[in-house]
């Protein structure tokens, strides 16, 4: 497991479009995950233990987003042939066993995680109702571990200052996690 950490947030940048199958055997695309207020797309997977540290409090504040207007997707973008707890059938497990209340979809080219420039599990990009990128940052400050119960919610803090003004915050703290898999490195 190799971590790595986000670069700092090009605002404005647009989000690219994609079109991917969820778990719930849908299709899904930038234009149908998004919400009226911004939208949150998120690189994540099943074995990654910054992702696992993090599921609960991810699910919480996705759900909390999208009652603003925030819509919300997550992106598995692993190779599933070298970490098999990224399978598409685990990927429903992950999803069911959760609850959650937004797209799992999987990204088996890997295109949409170059073409977002993702690198690590968990990655958070916030947009703008306009697509333009707002957030490039972290969920909270877990790590391996939760954070503390009451760890400030940097990415449900930033996202609902989005949806309010249109604007994400000035500082930005880089999410951190393990490297995404490439197929064939």
């Amino acid at each position: 497991m190799v971590s790595t950490e986000t670069p700092i947030c090009e605002f404005d940048w647009k989000a690219p479009n994609f079109s991917l199958k969820g778990v719930d055997g849908k299709i899904h695309t930038l234009e149908s995950v998004h919400g009226d207020n911004g939208t949150v797309i998120m690189f994540i997977c099943n074995h990654c233990p910054y992702v696992k540290a993090i599921i609960d409090r991810l699910v919480r504040d996705a759900f909390e987003l999208q009652a603003i207007g925030i819509g919300v997707a997550a992106v598995m973008s692993n190779d599933p042939s070298d970490y098999p707890e990224d399978t598409f059938d685990n990927m429903k497990i992950v999803s069911e066993r959760n609850g959650f209340t937004f797209p799992y979809v999987i990204d088996p080219t890997q295109q949409t995680a170059r073409n977002y420039g993702a690198v690590c599990t968990p990655d958070f990009f916030g947009f703008d109702k306009n697509f333009g990128l707002k957030y490039r940052g972290r969920l909270d400050s877990s790590n391996k571990k939760p954070g503390p119960k009451d760890a400030r919610r940097e990415l449900f803090e930033a996202m609902s200052e989005v949806a309010k003004s249109g604007q994400g915050p000035a500082i930005q703290t880089p999410s951190i996690g393990c490297s995404i898999k490439w197929i064939g490195e």
